[in-house]
């Protein structure tokens, strides 16, 4: 099974429920597992596989412009966003705050989607 694995990219969110967390946004760390379209390894071609580039780009605009009340639905968001927008047959988010609990590097969720 192909993938693209995009590790520790880190963006400014606005992320969730407390008074606090609604007066900025927060720095969340994402980790991606893209499923890879069949062939792209055979043929060469940027069009037939998921740039990354373009990937990266669409959930900072994303995140910064919206507002999760909850690290799940953030989460969601960004399978649901991989597997409609880039195609992606199936994908595996990890997101994290950093640094919004003393003694504690990260809390996060991990999910997997596939199209159905």
């Amino acid at each position: 099974m192909d993938r693209i694995f995009i590790e520790e990219l880190r963006t400014e969110a606005w992320v969730g429920i407390y008074p606090r967390e609604r007066a900025a946004p927060q720095t969340v760390e994402l980790h991606l597992e893209i499923g890879v379209p069949r062939g792209a390894g055979h043929s060469d071609s940027i069009a037939d596989t998921i740039d990354y580039a373009q990937v990266i780009s669409r959930i900072r605009t994303d995140l910064q412009a919206n507002h999760f009340n909850l690290l799940e639905k953030l989460a969601e968001h960004v399978a649901e966003m991989l597997i409609h927008e880039f195609g992606a047959p199936w994908v595996s988010v990890k997101v994290a705050k950093v640094g919004v609990m003393k003694g504690v590097k990260r809390v996060g969720v991990s999910i997997e989607r596939s199209r159905a």
